[in-house]
């Protein structure tokens, strides 16, 4: 179990480096390949699906959880009749999801009519059909991929995710080559998903011995999951109307090429949170066993201030470096007619940096079961955010639709959190302020200085570009290192580093 777990851990970042790598390397052939129309109805296509994915209501942590549990017990029989149970529910969820997706797919004329033209309103439909295709007969089947998590055999559930991501992208690039678009796409994705869902399926059969009992519905346990359910169900949606509607909104009220540049955005911002989850992943396992030993001590505070400066160091370099050299980067990546994406990508990049920096207090709440505040107001917030992006995005594009998430990020995720942080958890968010701010001294600096120094210099090739960043790192990382990392950050770089050198 011990080799599945590091060696799984180790996977996950093989995992997040293969879609970081396939993002930026795959995406602009993909942009020239299809042109700003057809990458448009794409990602309104998929903003769309997108919503109907939450109808998975938190189950499929619920699974996990209880599945876990189960095994700990000793309860076999137990696991399979609520396997039966998820299955049966699973199945109504992708009977609601063709039901739904077909109200969507007949009142596509309707929605999309004044923004795109005949034919890319017929495109529209046969990718939306596709999509809601392959989001109805993935439910019932997730439910092996979450037996196998709590199974912990995380070794063939990564390898698994890596197959489909390099041969996905290998098989879109001969399509997409070949001259094949937006619904080729599609097609292949819903194939190899197919493939997926198949493989989970066959290796808890074949390896695990899953059994599926159909017993007498479980009432009682379904009401107890659901309450476990809920509060991650509404962290979903919360998510989905953060990220999902502005595609949405865009092709509404201002068309395909505008739902294109923020589409690139998008993807942009998931890159960026990236950095911060593959921090936290190393950083978070041991932090509820310490959290529910010390409620109310300053361990806490301590432990939040900490990890929150080492997160920061990755952060503070990542948005620097995209503020000085996005726009260029943008441009050479994905072409012309995209840089109001180096816009909406910062709008998102600013305010998200501090909750993805405190992102600790998300398991702190979670050990002290206190995260019913932070849900609600997060939905709340979230809503607030769709009925501002509707009135900007018609008046002022994607920039609006972008100004509407960042305030509703810096209303809920900064002010509002920060300050339940402080008066009602109890942690020290002045002093992580004060860290924080004198941790930033050295980044203000060189970017201003860097700023006005690229002023005088035309970015405008790969090889420019890259002399460039390589510059700013050269001056940027030791004058972090040395100004701005405490002992215990300089450690945790220099003794893997001593130890290498020892051993060689």
């Amino acid at each position: 179990m011990l080799s599945q777990l590091k060696i799984g851990a180790l996977l996950s970042y093989v995992v997040l480096a293969l879609h970081n790598l396939v993002g930026l390397l795959y995406t602009p052939f993909m942009l020239r390949m299809l042109g700003k129309s057809e990458y448009g109805l794409y990602s309104i296509a998929a903003s769309i699906v997108a919503y109907l994915t939450v109808l998975d209501l938190g189950f499929g942590n619920a699974i996990v959880r209880y599945t876990a549990k189960y095994r700990a017990e000793g309860k076999v029989e137990e696991q399979y009749k609520m396997f039966g149970m998820f299955f049966l529910l699973y199945c109504a969820i992708g009977v609601v999801v063709l039901l739904a997706g077909g109200v969507l797919y007949l009142n596509a004329e309707n929605i999309f009519d004044a923004s795109m033209t005949a034919n890319e309103l017929a495109r529209t439909k046969i990718i939306l059909a596709l999509m809601i295709f392959n989001l109805a007969i993935t439910f019932p089947f997730s439910l092996f991929g979450s037996i196998i998590t709590a199974y912990e055999q995380f070794i063939f559930q990564k390898i698994i995710v890596i197959l489909r991501i390099v041969l996905n992208t290998a098989t879109m690039i001969v399509l997409l080559s070949l001259g094949y678009k937006a619904i080729a796409m599609v097609v292949v994705t819903t194939l190899f998903n197919v493939f997926t869902l198949g493989m989970n399926f066959w290796y808890c059969k074949r390896y695990l011995k899953i059994k599926i009992r159909f017993a007498k519905f479980q009432w009682g346990f379904l009401k107890e999951v659901s309450i476990y359910s809920f509060w991650i169900f509404l962290n979903v949606i919360m998510d989905r109307i953060y990220w999902s509607t502005g595609q949405f909104v865009l092709g509404a009220y201002a068309g395909t090429a505008v739902v294109a540049v923020f589409a690139i955005a998008i993807q942009l911002e998931h890159m960026y949170m990236s950095f911060s989850s593959a921090i936290s992943g190393v950083f978070l396992p041991k932090v509820t066993a310490m959290a529910v030993r010390d409620f109310d001590g300053k361990a806490i505070s301590n432990l939040f201030i900490r990890t929150g400066r080492i997160q920061y160091c990755v952060m503070i370099l990542v948005l620097t470096g995209f503020f000085l050299f996005g726009r260029q980067f943008i441009h050479l990546w994905a072409g012309d007619g995209y840089d109001d994406a180096y816009i909406i990508a910062m709008l998102f990049f600013v305010p998200l940096t501090v909750p993805l920096i405190q992102n600790l207090g998300i398991t702190i709440l979670q050990a002290r079961n206190q995260m019913k505040f932070r849900s609600l107001l997060y939905l709340v917030i979230s809503l607030v955010s769709l009925g501002a992006q509707i009135p900007l995005s018609k008046y002022y594009g994607g920039i609006g639709c972008a100004c509407a998430i960042a305030g509703a990020l810096v209303l809920g995720q900064i002010i509002v959190m920060n300050v339940y942080y402080q008066v009602k958890q109890k942690i020290d968010i002045v002093g992580f302020w004060i860290e924080i701010v004198k941790m930033s001294i050295v980044p203000a600096v060189l970017t201003v200085l860097t700023y006005y120094v690229l002023q005088q210099y035309a970015l405008d090739t790969v090889a420019k570009l890259v002399a460039g960043i390589i510059v700013y790192l050269l001056v940027y990382l030791p004058l972090f290192f040395a100004l701005s990392m405490n002992s215990y950050e300089r450690d945790l770089i220099l003794k893997p580093i001593k130890k290498i050198l020892k051993r060689a």
